[in-house]
């Protein structure tokens, strides 16, 4: 029992720490804004590389040049498929706080290494009466766990930014058609999208217009925003729009039609969870609910029966 108290606890921990360190980057403030604004508002000025340093936080100055450090050791250890896997997986979480695949692996090892060394150290200090052999595979064990929360932490991430992206898509679709009805081009509308939401669709709009003003190819842009989304309907979205931009298909029709795909799909999406629901249930009703029934109603009898003659028989 004190080992599994002592598990949850190094499991709360560092599902705590991984969590801060992957947050959302809009909900973290620009530091280099943060700092502009104040000097701005004091009427200061930067003199000095040694103030430039010092003007960043402690985070920026100590724990992420050790992270780099880190990723760098385990560059090593780590086979280049797996870090170009490493970068694509960032990319379709949204790349939260412009995290690099090295910080990535970093942040793996260095999570496996603190909860191997938290349970040596309890384990060192504990009353447990165990067989080292026995601790080891413990720790064996739960820095494996560490090791993996990250990677689990950032698939749960890319699931949730694609889910994101498909129930955004047919709202932005009609108002991608209405624009382009309305006489705006199609830059102009998708820039009309990444203004009036802020949502991961309206984010990959945004962020594709600045390629294409940066002079990529509209076509390049758009099949990079589908690649670094990663689900069908975009990439069907953009296959679309690149088709009708090559043949000369008014842009307008091309949008509705995807619209109304979009709205069906969605509806379908639906339709599926609603008919997968009773099935979900069945196993939390047939291991929770019904037992706590089956309590209910046969401990009164069961009671009365073992406080009757018949209950005296039998002891």
């Amino acid at each position: 029992m004190t080992i599994v108290i002592i598990g949850a606890i190094v499991l709360i921990v560092a599902i705590i720490l991984i969590l801060v360190g992957m947050a959302d980057r809009e909900d973290r403030v620009d530091p280099l804004e943060e700092r502009l604004s104040d000097y701005v508002s004091r009427g200061e000025l930067i003199t000095s590389l040694e103030d430039v340093e010092l003007s960043q936080p402690i985070s920026e100055r100590i724990f992420i040049p050790i992270a780099r450090k880190l990723g760098e050791i385990a560059l090593r250890f780590t086979p280049q498929n797996a870090l170009d896997q490493t970068a694509h997986k960032i990319e379709l979480a949204g790349n939260p706080r412009g995290m690099e695949p090295t910080i990535f692996w970093a942040t793996r090892f260095g999570a496996a290494i603190a909860v191997a060394a938290f349970l040596f150290f309890i384990f060192s200090i504990a009353a447990i009466d165990w067989t080292w052999g026995r601790k080891f595979t413990m720790i064996v064990v739960f820095a494996a766990i560490g090791f993996y929360i990250p990677e689990l932490l950032l698939t749960s991430r890319i699931n949730r930014r694609q889910d994101g992206v498909r129930k955004a898509m047919p709202d932005a679709l009609d108002l991608l058609t209405i624009c382009v009805e309305a006489g705006l081009s199609f830059d102009m509308a998708m820039a009309k999208v990444a203004e009036k939401w802020e949502n991961e669709l309206a984010y990959s709009f945004g962020r594709a217009l600045r390629e294409i003003q940066l002079g990529k190819m509209r076509r390049e842009a758009l099949r990079t925003m589908a690649e670094r989304i990663g689900i069908p309907e975009m990439t069907s979205f953009v296959a679309a729009i690149i088709q009708s931009e090559l043949l000369g298909v008014s842009m307008s029709k091309v949008l509705r039609i995807q619209s109304d795909q979009m709205r069906i799909r969605r509806r379908q999406a639906a339709e599926k969870r609603a008919q997968e629901a009773p099935i979900k249930m069945l196993f939390p009703m047939a291991l929770l609910i019904f037992p706590s029934i089956m309590l209910i109603l046969l401990a009164p009898a069961a009671i009365q029966l073992m406080t009757s003659a018949l209950g005296e028989m039998f002891r």
